[in-house]
């Protein structure tokens, strides 16, 4: 049998690349009998049934590292968070959800503020400063302009990458001049609300070079990290780890109790007053939903 992996998904029919090629593939059924959905980026094993006609039948789906729900895609080693400076404003408590489900999933970040003409260099630095104190690779950008797209390509080689962040933010646009190509459709602004127009329905691998790729997904405006337990949720605000172990109480929320080594760094100016307030945020939705889930 042969080794590939699923690049996109059209009702039942998969895509996979095996060999340099694009096999237009099928499953088995036992897969729907064991309530397993084949999804891009799976790694595969199968038969090819007609060489010139490029069809094959997918036999077997490899463990996966990891699965996201939304969007629906498996084995991604890296996702690149846009965030758009304007048009749409930066959604700094989206990003936060994203940096701590990305931990959770154990992906790498990295953080790309997209549409740096359209604001003053100092706003931009008040919000790359705290990412990059926190030590995660941000990288400012114009995706229109392809000479910024290249400041992309060195962190794909070797991974399965997607673009992640609100409709509207650049993602489609980054992808077309990285490939430099008009692989997928680029959405308008609404000029009512600024907000993006979704362009992207489906998830789709784009081969890169050898082993390195990038999906482009559907964009979202929401963003749920429900698999995240509320009393956990601190493990995954990386820059809190080194203070945890300074609170009073075990099993401290860093909310409300005393004697808390995390309050404390905020205090102290060594953890971002913004970062925190949308830590509780997040706190306070997971443990409601938590209460309502029963």
């Amino acid at each position: 049998m042969t080794k590939g992996i699923i690049t996109s998904i059209n009702s039942n029919l998969y895509q996979v690349r095996a060999n340099s090629k694009i096999y237009n593939c099928t499953a088995r059924g036992k897969f729907k009998k064991d309530a397993i959905s084949p999804l891009p980026g799976d790694n595969v094993e199968l038969t090819i049934s007609d060489e010139e006609k490029n069809e094959g039948i997918i036999e077997q789906i490899l463990p996966r590292q990891n699965e996201l729900k939304r969007p629906k895609i498996a084995n991604l080693t890296q996702l690149i968070f846009i965030v758009s400076m304007k048009m749409p404003s930066p959604d700094l408590l989206l990003l936060d959800k994203e940096l701590a489900f990305a931990k959770w999933l154990g992906i790498n970040s990295i953080i790309c503020f997209n549409k740096i003409d359209l604001v003053d260099q100092n706003q931009i630095n008040l919000i790359s400063n705290i990412y990059k104190s926190i030590g995660y690779n941000v990288v400012e950008i114009v995706a229109k302009n392809a000479k910024d797209a290249e400041k992309i390509i060195p962190f794909l080689k070797n991974n399965i990458t997607a673009f992640a962040g609100n409709s509207g933010v650049g993602k489609s646009t980054l992808t077309n001049n990285v490939f430099k190509s008009i692989l997928t459709k680029e959405g308008d602004i609404s000029s009512k609300n600024k907000k993006g127009k979704n362009t992207t329905t489906s998830v789709t691998l784009y081969s890169y070079e050898k082993n390195s790729y990038l999906a482009d997904t559907p964009g979202f405006s929401t963003f749920e990290i429900t698999e995240i337990a509320s009393d956990d949720l601190d493990k995954y605000f990386i820059e809190f780890n080194p203070y945890i172990n300074e609170c009073q109480f075990y099993g401290c929320s860093h909310i409300k109790e005393d004697n808390c080594g995390v309050k404390k760094a905020v205090q102290d100016g060594k953890i971002s007053i913004q970062r925190y307030e949308n830590y509780k945020k997040i706190y306070e939705e997971l443990k409601e939903k938590e209460k309502n889930k029963w």
